[in-house]
């Protein structure tokens, strides 16, 4: 490594920011697994920000003429100076960010703002805010939490997260692109072709990259981490979250989609997904809740094992002889547990009794599913017997665990019991709950009648390519949920909001306060962007913009889903099926919050000039309710339902006072130059159980700190 410490001491000395790059490169590579996922990392992504306005020092890239098909130049430059005020519009001088070795930087003089686009390279430090673009209100609950909507690259939006929900999600359910086509997705603003000899390397970094801010945001004790994926990437995924979650348990469900199949050529027509499940900590799976009737036969099950690896010899205490009474068929005792070389003809059973051994019909020997005192135990309750005759044999046969559960529960009813002193049983009228198996097959989760159709009703003549079926989202989120109903469900590939609409669906069935994060960008379609181009827009005006996923379809669906009402105003048609049905007209009793993420420079941060753009983040740190504080009043504090915030330390006495009237915020903000103030007013306000958040420093150090290559 000597060469390469040198030439790295060489490059320090050249440019810092590449040195930085090159050496976390080597960390990497020094650290690079033999065996298991190995792949090109690339370059994370560089994301165009059209809606950004342009300020010096910003990097940029110069659009393509209006009208152009042909891709914009991708040198990137720095704004050295802007011109408010010159002829034909606000002007900008640039300098060339990236100039080629032994060349000098180029210089453009009087290119037009209009035409620059902000550009957010993989290693900007960046320190977000959010502004508001809408709300919809249909709950008169003042403690209700807002189901909120970040229109933003993920990347930069699991970033801010990491300020607001470190270790606070309870349940990430994700949906990613799932690489199978042309211009599938993008990658440093670049379209993935189907024949990139790179794709999946691209697809990985791009994911990587995510799932490692996303550990950070799930909850370490109990949480869990829900992702779908077809056949194109499946393997990769699954040893990718092994590789990020090693202390995680991870399992993968088939999930059948379309009954009728997607055709391929020359391929098998696809008819499921794949839905990886990691759980984290204490995470367990609720069972389902079916209907039965007392009809339904409870099944005994063989105590002999059959399978396989269950010969004699496998479990050395499961080999011996069962004691059952030739006159009443009564299972009395067993044998001590028999070594392998005794054989089992050597075993004599007590007068008026014959041995049962766990023997195939052809002779082979197996064991026994229990060991001698857990079978007494059963025996003794009931919950073992022995069916047959001295002539034609004896076959022991056991209510397993889950069985017993049931009892417990009172899904199955003892209703007697036998000769033998085995116990008579029956499924009880009404529910009984089973786990779930790997293999779902669910009418409501197929997606073309529950996805794109219920989609279609929900907006109009609007299209969105391949929307998940709503119920088999809320059937997978529900059984990580399903005792949880103030739990916190994030989406950063929110697409449609499906994910969203799903948990509106489960507070409405039992009354739950969860509460919804939705990231998307607001990416045009490939075909979409041909058009606009054709006609003479570009990314960042109205008309391209509108058109944009978040814009177009997330923030509509989830608004019409509240509402019960189209985005024409006009009732949706039709009904909500299977766990609770009734018209989609009727609504949900929900708020939802809408946003756009911003960038913030963090000197104005630092004098609390940005406080309107970070005050939507101080709102969900707290919880998600209530009104947010857009402004400090002149009093210097302020306090809503979910949050306080004081800058005036002298009047912490009436601060404190409407707090306690409140009598229900779970943060306090205090904006101090220095933590000698903070902890000042911390001990004046120490009466409360509640967080204490010095602004701006743990902001400022929060994405300072993540953003720059350090732990996050």
């Amino acid at each position: 490594m000597s060469r390469l410490t040198d030439l790295l001491q060489q490059a320090r000395g050249l440019d810092s920011k590449f040195a930085a790059e090159l050496e976390r490169e080597i960390r990497h590579s020094q650290n690079q697994r033999s065996f298991g996922l190995v792949f090109e990392r690339h370059l994370p992504d560089a994301v165009e920000l059209p809606t950004r306005p342009v300020r010096r020092g910003d990097t940029v890239y110069i659009l393509p003429p209006r009208g152009s098909k042909k891709a914009g130049d991708k040198t990137l430059w720095t704004v050295a100076k802007i011109d408010r005020k010159a002829q034909g519009g606000p002007s900008a001088t640039l300098v060339e960010t990236k100039p080629a070795k032994d060349s000098e930087a180029e210089v453009r003089d009087g290119v037009l703002v209009e035409d620059l686009v902000v550009v957010a390279q993989h290693d900007d430090v960046i320190y977000p805010g959010l502004v508001q673009t809408g709300e919809v209100i249909n709950s008169d609950d003042p403690e209700a939490p807002f189901h909120t909507v970040i229109n933003s690259e993920n990347l930069h939006a699991l970033n801010l997260l990491t300020y607001t929900h470190r270790h606070k999600v309870d349940c990430i359910y994700i949906d990613p692109p799932y690489n199978t086509r042309d211009k599938d997705w993008k990658y440093n603003n670049d379209y993935v072709d189907g024949d990139d000899q790179y794709k999946h390397s691209k697809w990985l970094s791009m994911m990587e990259k995510r799932l490692e801010i996303a550990k950070e945001l799930l909850n370490p004790e109990d949480s869990v981490l829900i992702v779908t994926i077809d056949e194109k990437e499946y393997l990769r995924l699954g040893m990718l979250l092994e590789q990020t979650f090693p202390e995680a348990r991870i399992q993968m469900v088939s999930s059948l989609i379309n009954p009728t199949g997607a055709i391929r050529s020359n391929q098998f027509t696809r008819t499921d997904e794949y839905i990886y499940v990691v759980q984290f900590g204490s995470s367990k799976i609720e069972p389902l809740v079916l209907k039965v009737d007392s009809s339904e036969k409870v099944r005994w099950n063989s105590l002999r094992r059959f399978e396989m690896t269950s010969k004699r010899g496998s479990r050395p205490d499961q080999f011996y002889a069962i004691y059952v009474s030739e006159s009443d068929g009564r299972i009395v005792g067993t044998s001590a547990p028999l070594a392998d070389d005794v054989p089992r003809e050597s075993v004599l059973a007590p007068d008026g009794c014959v041995s049962v051994f766990p023997v195939k019909p052809d002779g082979t020997e197996m064991i026994w599913g229990l060991t001698p005192p857990s079978l007494m135990k059963r025996v003794e309750k009931g919950f073992a017997k022995a069916v047959g005759s001295k002539s034609k044999g004896f076959t022991p046969y056991y209510l397993t665990s889950g069985k017993l559960q049931d009892i417990e529960r009172g899904e199955i009813e003892i209703i007697g019991r036998n000769g033998d002193g085995s116990v008579e049983v029956r499924r009880s009228k009404g529910l009984k709950t089973v786990m779930p198996t790997t293999q779902w097959a669910s009418q409501s989760h197929n997606a073309q009648s529950h996805g794109t159709k219920l989609l279609s009703k929900i907006l109009p003549n609007r299209k969105f390519p391949f929307p998940k079926s709503l119920y088999a989202v809320e059937d997978t989120i529900r059984f990580f949920v399903a005792d949880k109903p103030n739990a916190t469900v994030l989406d950063f590939f929110s697409g449609s909001g499906t994910t969203a609409h799903a948990v509106m669906r489960l507070n409405k069935q039992d009354g739950g306060r969860r509460r919804s994060i939705s990231v998307t960008n607001n990416e045009v379609s490939f075909e979409e962007v041909k058009k606009l181009t054709k006609d003479g827009f570009r990314p960042g005006d109205q008309e391209w913009e509108r058109l944009g996923i978040c814009d177009y379809v997330t923030k509509p669906r989830i608004e019409a889903a509240i509402t019960g009402r189209t985005p024409d105003g006009e009732p949706i048609k039709g009904d909500y099926k299977f766990t609770d049905e009734f018209p989609m007209s009727d609504g949900f009793e929900a708020n939802a919050r809408f946003f756009t993420l911003t960038y913030e420079p963090p000197t104005m941060v630092r004098h609390g000039l940005a406080y309107k753009q970070i005050a939507p983040l101080l709102w969900m740190r707290a919880g998600q309710f209530g009104r947010v504080i857009e402004s400090i009043p002149d009093r210097g504090w302020d306090v809503a339902e979910s949050h306080g915030i004081i800058k005036n330390i002298a009047a912490t006495d009436t601060f404190a006072e409407s707090v306690r009237e409140t009598g229900t915020v779970t943060t306090i903000y205090i904006v101090a130059d220095d933590n000698l103030m903070f902890q000042s007013a911390v001990a004046k306000l120490s009466d409360f159980d509640v967080e204490f958040v010095q602004l701006y420093s743990t902001y400022l150090n929060n994405f300072a700190f993540t953003q720059s290559g350090g732990a996050i």
